[in-house]
């Protein structure tokens, strides 16, 4: 069990997120995707890096963990969710959760049991359900790109979990925002077009996007969410991110007046379900 201060310090990180998530699609009608990341991470390494120490020893395996769990990651989910509604999107990421059990039970030599199997098998059922509506044909490849992304995020917190003494969250969080951002918009100027366009044509709610996406979401939630991961298994932490899309369908029908169908919601109560299957499971060995 978590302690009280550390589940509600848990807990507000689907918060930040959730919102945030909401905010990043406003913020793709003025950026591109991967463009908008690394404006995001950039900033949070300038607002962090002068306040925390230089991991020494273990740069080399930040650089490894910015790549796959940040820049890879958030490049193919970012992109996804430029073409779905935030609402959609936000159900495919959550298969990151079935996918750490998988690439635990693989890297990790973790037996997943046959309740966690389970779960994972019923939370892709409910991605299957809903990537099968005639209505969403052609956004299939989004919805592929934005389940790669969730894929690479699982890789990424493996990575973060296997570091010997990690640093403190704010600390990891500034120096992954060192490397993925300038990797991010290197990757922008390679793959995208219309980048010094977009920033001089950005309105104040694309600046606000990137202040929240880089100061809230970035600093403030992933610094808390690597200070918790670091000091519990990945089995007692994870379980709050079942909050995550209520936040963010609820923040989207809010701010965006998107109008989920009937079906994303039944396709949403089958992932979560079988999320919940995974993270609830007694003898978890995540970690």
């Amino acid at each position: 069990m978590l302690k009280n201060s550390e589940l509600l310090l848990a807990a507000s990180v689907p918060l930040l997120w959730g919102i945030g998530f909401t905010f990043a699609k406003a913020g793709l009608n003025e950026f591109p995707p991967l463009f908008l990341m690394g404006l995001r991470f950039t900033l949070a390494a300038l607002t962090l890096v002068w306040f925390v120490p230089i991991p020494r020893g273990q740069l080399k395996q930040i650089f490894w963990i910015s790549l796959v769990g940040s820049t890879l990651q958030y490049g193919m989910t970012f992109t996804g969710l430029s073409m779905l509604d935030a609402s959609l999107a936000i159900i495919i990421i959550h298969l990151e959760v079935p996918f750490s059990v998988l690439l635990a039970a693989i890297v990790l030599k973790d037996k997943p049991g046959s309740q966690r199997i389970l779960g994972m098998l019923i939370s892709f059922a409910g991605i299957v359900l809903i990537a099968g509506q005639p209505s969403l044909s052609e956004q299939l490849p989004a919805i592929l790109l934005t389940a790669a992304g969730a894929m690479t995020w699982a890789v990424g917190q493996i990575m973060v979990k296997r570091l010997e003494n990690p640093p403190s969250g704010f600390a990891l969080t500034a120096w992954v925002g060192v490397f993925s951002g300038p990797q991010m918009i290197l990757g922008s100027f390679m793959f995208e077009d219309s980048q010094l366009e977009s920033l001089a044509n950005a309105s104040w709610i694309g600046w606000g996007v990137i202040l929240y996406l880089a100061l809230i979401m970035t600093v403030l939630g992933y610094g808390i969410w690597y200070h918790v991961l670091s000091r519990n298994h990945v089995s007692k932490v994870m379980p709050v991110m079942l909050l995550l899309p209520v936040f963010t369908i609820a923040s989207s029908m809010l701010f965006l007046g998107e109008e989920p169908s009937p079906m994303i919601f039944i396709g949403a109560a089958v992932v979560i379900g079988g999320v919940s299957m995974i993270v609830t499971t007694k003898d978890s060995k995540l970690a």
